[in-house]
């Protein structure tokens, strides 16, 4: 049986709106690319990140003391997730050493609406495994998305991702999923990341979320730290992630989260979606 859609579908008001929420999400991670580099901590490239925000863009920060149920509230602006760190690396006195690749997860508010995007980042030279990571898990995300069109099954999406990782050695945290979006952080549906092809929701057109891939260099198990927020991988191999909010078009997909700085997408993906909006 298909679960049930909780997620109003936007108008077109209120999609102007979600585009410029994305946009200014993306444009924090273009402001913060040329300060990721050996000797800064994470705590810094938070104050910078928040600043950036609040004081330029006029967004509100959405993580900054979130709290959903059984979570005390997050305490920083941004998610810094560094090497074996899979996803919600708190931002403090950790300083990144060349070789490091780092995760910088960005979500604002503006105008009441979330924009919510992430990127991978090398600090100074990375290993060959890690650049290998981080690139075969940006093709994942992108895998994900290029199966997005009204009529398609959230199966294909996380399908896509799985296969793609599981040819190139890597493995799927399957804790963590991509999530519907909109005047709420989090909103149906879940995007699950593994899955089989035509199981689950159908995608419709006017639905928004995110695709976000979060792939180990090893086994997908993972462990959280004292901290009740960052999540690492059991074994400590490196983990990647890439974000992007994904809008169901009337016959693909269009990608709400896009500035400046975006990197492309892969060659694979077909030119029927509109990518830059």
């Amino acid at each position: 049986m298909l679960q049930p859609l909780h997620q109003p579908l936007k108008s077109p008001e209120d999609l102007a709106k979600m585009k410029v929420a994305g946009r200014l999400a993306s444009e924090v991670l273009d402001f913060i690319a040329p300060h990721v580099k050996p000797g800064v901590t994470t705590g810094a490239l938070d104050k910078l990140c928040h600043d950036y925000m609040v004081n330029v863009q006029g967004t509100i920060p959405a993580p900054l003391n979130y709290a959903p149920p059984g979570h005390r509230p997050y305490p920083k602006s941004v998610c810094t997730s560094v090497n074996h760190q899979v996803c919600h690396g708190v931002p403090g006195d950790k300083v990144l050493k060349n070789g490091d690749i780092v995760n910088i997860d960005v979500t604002v508010i503006k105008e009441g609406w979330h924009g919510d995007t992430s990127r991978m980042f090398y600090v100074g030279e990375p290993s060959v495994q890690a650049r290998r990571l981080c690139e075969v898990t940006y093709e994942c995300m992108w895998k994900g998305i290029a199966m997005v069109r009204p009529g398609a099954a959230l199966g294909d999406i996380g399908s896509a991702i799985q296969k793609h990782a599981e040819a190139n050695g890597f493995s799927v945290v399957r804790e963590f999923c991509g999530h519907g979006i909109g005047k709420r952080f989090h909103e149906e549906p879940q995007i699950l990341h593994y899955g089989r092809p035509g199981q689950g929701l159908k995608l419709v057109t006017g639905m928004t979320f995110t695709v976000e891939p979060m792939i180990n260099a090893g086994k997908r198990d993972i462990r959280q730290l004292a901290d009740g927020w960052t999540i690492v991988t059991a074994d400590h191999s490196l983990s990647a992630q890439w974000e992007h909010t994904v809008l169901v078009t009337d016959d693909a997909f269009e990608i709400l989260t896009v500035s400046a700085g975006t990197p492309a997408p892969p060659a694979f993906v077909e030119l029927r979606a509109t990518v830059v909006s």
